[in-house]
């Protein structure tokens, strides 16, 4: 895949490991500028700059569900960079319970950690990139949901309706923002063998999970990267407002 991102930055959300690791390095192999974005692991998205191809990589830190983080990393990275024409809103986290186990107190903490992770945290990152790529004549954003948002998560309610409003978020905004050049895209994976699915697919039901596709295995994330770098590059805008599924025929919309 020739794509050519020279000149550009992009900043990757919850990029120190698995699928938005994967969509770092391809980036930067494309000749992007990539702003590592990390919350707990700065170890790891330290090495993750250093293996990048290329020069002016850098990492920045925040809690995606605090607003204010979140503007203070994107303003950090402006002052970087100068500008953002690629956001990938890629991080995200997984936590199950069986909700009709827990108190009221519980299932409101359970609810509200993976919402303003995985929704709140993109809409405002998304938000500030779209006011500055307006300003700048255009940029595009990339959402990483999940086919939880289609099937259903009986064990993680909040997760499921995160990655809906996620979907749903893009195509609002793909709508809005088409007129100023901004596209937005949405890619649903299926299971990617990443540290945040690894207990599931190595545990009792990861053989059941594996087979649900007719390929036998889960993604690979640098499958979801190829797919996030040709969104990135030229030639995709009559895509915008799309909603693109990557579980390998394991769950089939129609």
């Amino acid at each position: 895949m020739n794509i050519n991102l020279n000149n550009k930055t992009a900043l990757v959300t919850g990029a120190s490991r698995g699928i938005g690791k994967a969509i770092a390095m391809m980036f930067a192999e494309a000749g992007a500028t990539i702003a590592v974005h990390y919350h707990n692991h700065q170890n790891e998205a330290e090495e993750v700059v250093k293996s990048l191809k290329g020069q002016g990589h850098f990492r920045v830190k925040a809690n995606l569900a605090d607003p204010v983080q979140v503007k203070e990393m994107f303003d950090e990275v402006l002052v970087r960079a100068g500008r953002i024409n690629i956001l990938v809103n890629n991080a995200g986290i997984y936590e199950m319970a069986d909700a009709m186990n827990l108190t009221y107190d519980e299932f409101q903490d359970f609810y509200r950690k993976t919402m303003e992770i995985n929704l709140h945290g993109p809409a405002h990152l998304s938000y500030l990139a779209a006011k500055s790529m307006k300003v700048y004549g255009g940029g595009k954003i990339i959402n990483i949901t999940s086919r939880g948002a289609f099937r259903g998560e009986p064990m993680s309610w909040p997760y499921g309706a995160a990655k809906a409003g996620l979907n749903s978020l893009g195509q609002s905004m793909a709508k809005a923002l088409a007129k100023d050049n901004i596209m937005v895209f949405t890619i649903a994976p299926g299971f990617v063998e990443t540290d945040m699915s690894k207990d599931i697919l190595e545990g009792p039901e990861g053989n059941d999970i594996k087979m649900q596709s007719p390929l036998n295995r889960a993604a690979q994330p640098e499958e979801i990267a190829r797919l996030a770098l040709f969104l990135a590059g030229e030639q995709t805008d009559y895509m915008t407002g799309c909603i693109v599924d990557v579980n390998g025929a394991s769950y089939l919309r129609s």
